[in-house]
């Protein structure tokens, strides 16, 4: 099948959920996320050079996932037309406690296209201000943890072994933050 006879293809509906719906269009199953008009992911990173991660019990993993900071956008009634920036800086404060005053976005992609319709938009923000413990809204239990980025990957492991999950998108958007930071290198030294 070519991929303009695949994109033809009726969808079939086999399950219709409040957030997500399960489809199949010819002979692929797929999940569609409902109500929603994109993902964001975002690594905050102090003054201190710490990088501001949450921690919370996610049920389809049935354990604790250390993450990015991360939510929807245009989930929240009376905003459905919200950016993805505004998205993203609406979690940060909700989820972290912070406002940044500097935010870049460094790529948009799928994070499982054989599984679902997700894309995800990631953003590095720094020069951040604490404004609120963070911890979610009330239908969220997360814990903020500060990880200074030099202790990062020994921390991550030992997260790890502990028996918690963690997110391998921590490691795509720091990719982005050490880029951003050779290239800023780069530019001061002129090299």
């Amino acid at each position: 099948m070519t991929n303009a006879q695949a994109a033809n293809e009726k969808i079939t509906v086999l399950h219709e959920g409040k957030y997500l719906r399960t489809v199949c269009r010819g002979t692929w199953e797929f999940v569609e996320r409902r109500n929603i008009s994109g993902i964001v992911l975002i690594l905050a990173v102090t003054p201190a050079e710490e990088a501001v991660l949450v921690e919370q019990y996610r049920p389809p993993m049935g354990n604790n996932v250390i993450e990015l900071c991360a939510g929807l956008a245009g989930d929240v009634q009376g905003a459905e037309d919200e950016s993805l920036l505004a998205a993203a800086q609406r979690e940060l404060e909700e989820e972290c406690g912070y406002r940044a005053s500097c935010w870049e976005h460094v790529m948009t992609g799928p994070p499982a296209q054989g599984l679902c319709d997700e894309v995800l938009t990631f953003y590095l923000a720094w020069d951040l201000t604490r404004v609120g413990p963070g911890g979610g809204d009330e239908t969220e239990e997360l814990i903020v943890h500060h990880v200074p980025l030099a202790e990062l990957d020994d921390w991550l492991k030992e997260q790890a072994q502990r028996g918690k999950f963690v997110d391998p998108k921590i490691y795509t958007a720091l990719y982005f933050w050490y880029h951003r930071q050779a290239s800023w290198s780069r530019q001061q030294t002129g090299k």
